[in-house]
């Protein structure tokens, strides 16, 4: 799958003797930008800062100005949003985990797996300690599209997951599919505003958990390398036995 083969280009390796081992696709010292520590501290902020002004369903006028505007967006968009929607979805998650097996990155697969499970999981728990109504409950004029939208609306399952995929895949991918998933997770949170399902203070607490959740993983991997989700183990060179005489 050339979604799946891209490579980034690396500077001349160093001599062996003078670097430790290697663990393919990973620099042994990540730049700020993706720095897995970084993007924990952000998204954790963020989740922390939108739902603190969420509870207590306060509606700011900001917020209000900009979901009117993305909901009240002409009907025609609803079919091919709607496909893309799905992509947030719970059964995104074991979809694009067997498309990185089947492409053989089995690593990519286990994550793609454990963040967008995880991040799914953790929804249903902060939904329930903010408790945030629907926009329909919330703001008189809203327009609903699809299926209603059942339980409470901070923060968006489908936008946590979206971005945890979206993060996880996204330094593994070739050029196009890099463009792809640029694309189609923003495209799924303000889908999730569109059809009248969310307030975009839970489509940022959303992103913020999943790329939270995400970034934790990758922190955690080291832990957890030569489980189910590592790489092969390269074979140990063996010394060269001398020839009997």
């Amino acid at each position: 799958m050339t979604l799946l083969t891209g490579r980034r280009k690396r500077r001349k390796p160093a001599p062996a003797s003078s670097r430790g081992p290697e663990r393919p696709g990973r620099p042994g010292r990540p730049a700020p930008p993706t720095d897995p520590r970084i993007r924990l501290s952000a998204g954790a902020a963020a989740l922390l800062c939108t739902a603190l002004a969420a509870r207590g369903n306060r509606v700011g006028g900001s917020e209000q100005r900009i979901f009117r505007a993305v909901n009240e967006l002409p009907d025609a968009l609803y079919p091919p949003g709607w496909v893309v929607m799905q992509l947030g979805t719970l059964g995104a998650v074991p979809a694009a985990a067997g498309a990185a097996w089947l492409a053989g990155d089995r690593e990519l697969a286990c994550r793609l797996g454990t963040a967008g499970s995880v991040t799914w999981l953790l929804s249903k728990g902060v939904k329930l300690a903010v408790r945030r109504d629907r926009p329909a409950t919330l703001l008189p004029g809203t327009r609903g599209r699809g299926r209603d939208a059942a339980g409470l609306g901070y923060l968006s399952g489908h936008a946590g997951v979206a971005f945890a995929l979206g993060a996880a895949a996204l330094p593994r991918l070739g050029r196009r599919g890099r463009v792809l998933v640029l694309a189609a997770v923003p495209a799924v949170a303000l889908m999730r505003v569109y059809v009248g399902a969310h307030l975009p203070l839970d489509i940022v607490g959303g992103a913020a958990l999943g790329l939270a959740v995400e970034a934790g993983l990758e922190m955690l991997a080291p832990l957890s390398e030569g489980g189910g989700c590592s790489r092969p183990s390269a074979p140990r060179e063996r010394g060269v036995s001398k020839p009997r005489t």
